[in-house]
């Protein structure tokens, strides 16, 4: 089997059901946008200081997958059974943040992004996750969609935020706080 097959050289492609749409129908965008989210993960999980959250960050890419093919699915002409999220993943995503926060500080101001590698890693992932769930909630506008895809794609960006701040501080890197410039 090649891994090109050219039917997308026209600028379209195909949904799992066969119904061709434009390379920028916002289900693509939506489905390409969690993609790119699952790659920034993967970075993530290459760096040191992710050890420890290694596990859950494979369980997130394998959700961002669960929804991927939620979203490639056609709902009007696919018989493909794809996989579904559970409730129980939110709940992971919750509880992790809860153990996370149990160790921070509390936060007083907004923090900016950077201090570590690893740290501005994770607020690239919490933009892109932000993104994707900008497009998937535009997407439900027109096709619903399962209700527990933006619930959890919402407490991900959360789950990404709270991890910046756990790099900063098992690296002991300083959060970067933000004040408001006097005009």
């Amino acid at each position: 089997m090649k891994i090109y097959t050219k039917n997308g050289d026209e600028g379209t492609t195909s949904l799992l059901g066969g119904t061709k749409v434009a390379k920028y129908d916002l289900r693509i965008e939506a489905y390409g946008t969690v993609d790119e989210l699952n790659a920034y993960l993967g970075l993530i999980a290459d760096q040191p200081e992710a050890s420890d959250s290694l596990p859950l960050i494979r369980a997130i890419q394998s959700n961002l997958f669960v929804i991927g093919s939620q979203l490639a699915n056609d709902p009007g002409r696919s018989h493909f059974k794809v996989p579904t999220l559970d409730e129980s993943e939110v709940i992971q995503l919750e509880n992790s943040i809860d153990a996370m926060e149990a160790l921070l500080a509390p936060l007083t101001n907004f923090i900016l992004p950077g201090g570590h590698p690893a740290n501005s890693m994770t607020h690239v992932a919490r933009c892109v996750c932000r993104r994707a769930e900008r497009r998937v909630v535009e997407l439900n506008e027109k096709a619903p969609v399962d209700p527990l895809m933006l619930r959890y794609l919402n407490r991900l960006s959360d789950w990404l935020f709270v991890l910046g701040r756990h790099f900063s501080r098992i690296t002991g890197s300083e959060e970067i706080l933000w004040h408001a410039q006097s005009v």
